[in-house]
């Protein structure tokens, strides 16, 4: 997930980045034990888990402004980060973990390997296309622009006339 904004060898930036995983695994992880607990009957304590979950997102996000400073964001380098990050899971991290699993015979950890380099190529394939929707639009909207622009050059130019 390294930023392609800040020097790669910084250590604040691989701190931030360890940092943002951490919150991110509690977030899931409290999210995962309130469900267990909504499971066993232990509303309270699943909504105590809930509401810090909340709080370990907004922790996340905070280091992600860092490492993604907004003015240099557009939703289309968000649909690249997206497309890069999706495509490392199903062409390298999976196919690596799933070789250990096979090796250490943990067929459900297969099984649920295969699944999410299936979904992880999907989600690539999805943002691929928002993408390539996207740029189309903004293909059609520069030309409409222009005639736009070309519309008041020429009212421009009788008015000068």
């Amino acid at each position: 997930m390294a930023s392609p904004f800040h020097n790669p060898e910084s250590l604040t930036i691989k701190n931030l980045e360890s940092a943002f995983a951490g919150e991110s695994m509690a977030h899931i992880k409290y999210r995962y034990f309130a469900k267990l607990c909504r499971e066993m009957g232990d509303e309270e304590t699943a909504r105590a888990f809930e509401a810090t979950a909340d709080q370990e997102v907004m922790h996340a996000f905070g280091h992600l402004d860092l490492l993604f400073p907004k003015d240099k964001m557009s939703p289309a380098r968000a649909l690249q980060f997206a497309i890069e990050g999706e495509t490392y899971e199903y062409t390298e991290m999976y196919p690596n973990f799933r070789h250990v699993a096979v090796a250490e015979g943990n067929e459900a950890a297969v099984q649920e390997i295969d699944e999410q380099i299936a979904e992880s190529k999907e989600h690539a394939e999805q943002f691929k296309t928002v993408l390539e929707k996207a740029a189309k639009r903004f293909a059609a909207l520069a030309k409409v622009e222009e005639r736009h622009a070309n519309h008041y050059q020429q009212v421009l130019d009788r008015l000068s006339a």
